[in-house]
């Protein structure tokens, strides 16, 4: 078996409903990590950051559509380059605040995505105590998801498209027994730090729904559904 988890963060609107749109085509959910306080943000803000972001109607819309919604930071600070307390307070709100606006959301079976994949090992040794499992950088391809997994490996390419990247990624998984694949990206065409196309995420979504040991799931389904 390969399982294959792309990782969306940041929760771009206008991206967020394409690659929701294109998952639903092909029957799949996709997986979506969010800033907690980015409904927060006055328009400035907004933009200084980018690109408008979502807030809990649109993900609560989107979870209801059957995609998963999994914490990234209550907002998006680098968690190596605070003292621990600092980033144990600000991942304590993120999960506080999906508690209280997102339907049905369960601290215990939610991974938390790192902001720039970035943890230290007094988080790492903290998180297992509040959350399901962590994402962070580390080796994407992964054990399957097992009993007594916490610690997940990502990485990605950017800031320029990553496709090729992917590609490259999805080709070493497939040349293996099994594993499982958690590739971190962000946003559509224009949206993001390494992003994909649109036209590309359809083509990608329809090769892999035909390969019979592959299964594209979101991570924390993934870890819920198979770790037990």
């Amino acid at each position: 078996m390969h399982i294959i988890s792309l990782s969306f963060d940041d929760g771009f609107r206008k991206s967020n409903l394409r690659i929701a749109e294109a998952y639903e085509r092909f029957g799949l959910s996709a997986c979506f990590n969010v800033l907690a306080a980015s409904e927060e943000l006055n328009p400035y803000e907004q933009e200084k950051w980018g690109s408008p972001k979502g807030g809990f109607a649109l993900w609560n819309e989107l979870q209801a559509r059957g995609h998963e919604i999994m914490p990234h930071g209550y907002n998006h600070t680098n968690k190596r380059e605070v003292p621990f307390a600092q980033a144990k307070d600000l991942i304590a709100r993120c999960l506080a605040m999906l508690t209280e606006k997102l339907d049905g959301f369960e601290a215990r079976r939610a991974v938390f995505n790192f902001p720039y994949n970035q943890s230290t090992p007094e988080l790492e040794a903290w998180l297992p105590s509040v959350v399901k499992g962590f994402r962070t950088r580390g080796p994407m391809i992964n054990p399957l998801p097992h009993v007594g997994q916490v610690k997940l490996g990502t990485g990605g390419h950017g800031p320029d498209n990553c496709e090729a990247h992917l590609d490259s990624v999805i080709a070493e998984l497939l040349s293996r027994p099994s594993g499982w694949l958690i590739y971190n990206t962000h946003g559509l065409d224009e949206e993001g730090w390494g992003p994909i196309r649109a036209t590309y995420l359809d083509q990608l979504l329809e090769r892999l729904t035909q390969i019979e040991s592959v299964r594209v799931r979101p991570t924390a389904r993934a870890l819920n559904e198979m770790a037990r």
